[in-house]
């Protein structure tokens, strides 16, 4: 029980802090500039965990890293950077709620976890309460914004659960920096072709950026995965939930909003449902470790003569 509200706990840091994003974003990163916004938030994270892992991709882990890249990194950062300029964070915010949704029911076919009842009602009631929470009649609803949250949520969903099918044989710190330089690298090129020259950027807009890629990519994703590794999807994707609760929470301690009594419910409604479908202590939580394949010293390069897989959930690890 004390290795889940860990291992909950250290997942809860990534929706934290993205959901201190979108108010940066919207505040001070320039708006024209999507693509460049996504590169240069995903590049320095991913050299910075490059350099803490000292290990490069190798075999399937090339391409892999792209897959990966593309769907966690390039076009999920591209697409949300375009949602938080063309909508309100409580809108964009209701849409990604339903990612939790989705990953209960991708997590069967890609990673063989079966959804359970307790798991999808407490989705439906998460995503449910972030609408009591955040949606109000005068939100507006741009058709462009809605269609990259949405596409955002939707890649994201299935690269997330990509990421846990392939995460034997590689670390989480070099792993997730393999991710963020490939989708950094795409977006880089085609910022390059669509948007011509990079943003002229002030100091409000680099202390952004550097705020965006310390700590709401690098930190963020290296807890994500990591939890992704030790909890079931539908799990971690729950806890996801958290994003729209800090967006909320910042909004009253930082803007000093009022929550109504709506609001309130659909905040106790959006904890609970995070904390009714966390996963039984015996069956569903892989054992820890440390962010490299456990066969003596650390590798250099990532390979197949070196490789820890995962025991299967519900086994001890072998010694």
């Amino acid at each position: 029980m004390e290795g889940i509200w860990r291992w909950s706990m250290i997942t809860a840091v990534a929706p934290v802090a993205w959901g201190t994003t979108y108010y940066v974003t919207g505040e001070f990163l320039p708006p024209d500039r999507p693509l460049y916004g996504a590169a240069i938030r995903a590049l320095p994270a991913g050299l910075l965990l490059l350099a803490l892992s000292r290990t490069l991709p190798s075999g399937s882990w090339w391409w892999k890293s792209l897959v990966l890249g593309v769907l966690n990194m390039g076009g999920f950062f591209a697409l949300v950077y375009v949602a938080a300029q063309r909508l309100p964070t409580s809108v964009a915010s209701t849409v990604m709620a339903l990612a939790p949704l989705v990953m209960a029911v991708l997590a069967w076919p890609l990673v063989g976890e079966r959804p359970r009842p307790r798991q999808l009602a407490a989705a439906v009631a998460g995503a449910a309460g972030v609408c009591l929470m955040l949606l109000t009649a005068s939100g507006s609803a741009d058709p462009v914004g809605i269609l990259a949250s949405a596409g955002a949520m939707a890649m994201s969903s299935c690269g997330y659960l990509l990421a846990k099918r392939w995460s034997e044989g590689a670390g989480t710190l070099a792993s997730t920096s393999w991710q963020l330089l490939a989708g950094g690298l795409v977006l880089l090129v085609a910022a390059a072709i669509v948007e011509g020259s990079p943003p002229a950027l002030d100091a409000p807009a680099v202390a952004g950026f550097a705020y965006v890629a310390l700590v709401g990519t690098a930190l963020a994703f290296v807890a994500w995965f990591s939890g992704l590794r030790r909890l079931p999807a539908a799990t971690v994707g729950l806890v996801g939930l958290l994003n729209p609760v800090t967006g909320v929470l910042l909004g009253v301690v930082a803007a000093h909003e009022g929550l109504t009594g709506r609001q309130l419910f659909g905040l106790a409604l959006t904890l609970a449902s995070v904390g009714f479908a966390r996963p039984s202590a015996k069956a569903d939580v892989r054992p820890a470790g440390p962010p490299w394949p456990l066969c003596g010293p650390r590798p250099r390069r990532a390979g197949r003569a070196c490789r820890a897989p995962w025991p299967a959930i519900g086994a001890g690890r072998r010694r």
